[in-house]
């Protein structure tokens, strides 16, 4: 079973910005896609960000389009989001996901595609 682990949560005010990190217990640079979700109290979970194989543009949620960036190291097995210029309705618990052996992933992540998850890192955002 692999493990993910999320960290870099935090609680921060409206404009700041934070790094998550993902760190994944087998090589990364096979995986399918990697993806972060966010599931923020009565709310399903949301995909915001993927990546994917075969070197395709990530893709993001409208909500946070020019504001997030996933990105990977191969290197460290890790995977990351950059949250810039945070605003209160990014408060959520923030979920790791990964694939291995899809042939393709959705543009959207969708969580059923998703087999391998963290269990979460929170991020509270205040006025």
């Amino acid at each position: 079973q692999v493990q993910l682990m999320e960290t870099g949560g935090d609680s921060v005010q409206a404009g700041g910005s934070l790094r998550l990190s993902c760190a994944a217990s087998r090589d990364i640079v096979d995986a399918s896609c990697m993806a972060w979700f966010r599931q923020a109290p009565g709310k399903e979970r949301e995909g915001v960000a993927a990546m994917y194989t075969g070197g395709y543009v990530p893709s993001y949620a409208d909500s946070v389009k020019g504001r997030f960036t996933i990105s990977q190291d191969n290197a460290k097995n890790t995977v990351y989001l950059e949250i810039n210029k945070l605003i209160l309705e990014d408060t959520a618990m923030y979920y790791c996901a990964i694939a291995w052996g899809r042939p393709w992933c959705s543009r959207t992540p969708l969580t059923f595609e998703y087999t391998n998850w963290g269990r979460g890192t929170q991020v509270t955002v205040s006025s």
